[in-house]
This record gives C-alpha cells, structure tokens and sequence, in this order.
C-alpha cells in the first residue's frame, strides 16, 4: 500500500512540474526620439497596455525611452516597437505612421524646423 500511495504521490508531482512552466519575460528598453510630453506618455502606455503580453510599460518622456515588460512567447519586440509606430511615435529604427502621427495634438509633435532667412 505504501508502494502504490508514494507511486502515485511521484507521478502527481512530476506532472505538477512539468505544466508549471514559467513563462519567459523580457525586459527591453525602447528609444522614442519624438516623444514630446506626458500625453504622449499616457497615450503609449494606454495604448500598449492593450497588448497582449505586455506586462508593464513606463514611458520616461523627459529620457524620451519605455522600459516594458513582455512575455516573450505571446509577442516580439518588434511587434511592440510597431505598435509604438501605429500610435504616432518613433520607436528605434521603425519610424511613425505618416497618418497617425498626424491626428496626434500639436503638443506631442516634433518642434517645426525653423529656416533661416537669407
């Protein structure tokens, strides 16, 4: 009896381990050259947050980064710096979406270049 009771005993806490797997979290820093202020903040984080996988997001407007937390087997970096893209914002290499960085309020766009009379 004791034999079947420890046998079973292995067998459950060998299954227990084998699906409590935990999942792979990445954390990755993002550059966002053309953040501009704390609404731009608000909007990236909101906007992410809807994301599945992405755990937590901090945008730093005055460092002009985002430090996020993502689970790395429900989305990519990539995908994460694309959705930042899809909000109006440069994220690294990836640059904004000509429509929606339009729509974005005059606060949160690039200062205008001003040019020099001669």
């Amino acid at each position: 009896m004791k034999k079947i009771f420890l046998a079973i005993a292995l067998l459950i806490g060998a299954t227990t381990g084998a699906f409590s797997q935990t999942k792979a979290v990445k954390t990755v820093k993002i550059s966002l050259p053309t953040v501009q202020c704390e609404m731009s903040k608000t909007q990236i984080e909101t906007y992410l947050k809807r994301y599945d996988g992405i755990g937590a997001i901090n945008v730093n407007w005055k460092k002009k980064e985002a430090t996020v937390k993502y689970l790395t087997d429900r989305i990519t970096e990539e995908e994460i710096k694309a959705a930042i893209a899809n909000v109006g914002y440069d994220a690294n290499e990836i640059t904004a979406e000509p429509d929606a960085y339009k729509r974005l309020p005059a606060c949160c766009r690039k200062p205008a270049t001003v040019e020099k009379k001669n």
